[in-house]
């Protein structure tokens, strides 16, 4: 029988992965279950002010899922969507359609939210959505119309 490579043997043992018997001339390795890992963090300490700040957590988040047609029913890829609350000017959360002409856009619980979508060539579709329902999710289809002269 061969020899093991002592330096494996070494750097297994220093990370806990494996104890290594060597009895006359067979070896025998028992594998060990590796430590567990810490526990996650629930907050961080800001340095600048060093007030303790909490983790955000996506868990009550509000998810906007949709799917953007043209006018005759295929996907519409690379629309352009703009998400704010309604009380709001600013629009704070964007996003494109994939190939499939699908979304999805997360937004915090609570508000009424306003979505837009945009494509060059096509009116903008504006739809009010209300995320204090208590649902965690709003399902939304497009359909858009492109001007004659303008193709995809």
């Amino acid at each position: 029988m061969s020899r093991p490579c002592w330096t494996a043997i070494r750097k297994r043992l220093a990370a806990g992965m494996a104890v290594v018997f060597v009895l006359a001339g067979a070896i025998f390795v028992v594998a060990q279950e590796p430590p567990p890992p810490p526990p996650p963090e629930s907050s961080s300490t800001d340095p600048a002010s060093g007030k303790t700040k909490q983790k955000y957590s996506h868990a009550n988040d509000f998810l906007i899922i949709g799917t953007v047609f043209d006018a005759k029913g295929y996907a519409f890829p690379g629309v352009e969507l703009k998400v704010r609350r309604s009380s709001e000017k600013k629009y704070r959360w964007d996003s494109y359609t994939n190939s499939r002409g699908e979304f999805a856009i997360r937004v915090p619980q609570g508000s009424d939210y306003e979505m837009i979508v945009h494509r060059k060539g096509a009116p903008d579709q504006t739809r009010t959505l209300s995320a204090k329902t208590g649902l965690s999710e709003a399902r939304i289809v497009f359909r858009m119309e492109i001007g004659k002269d303008e193709k995809k």
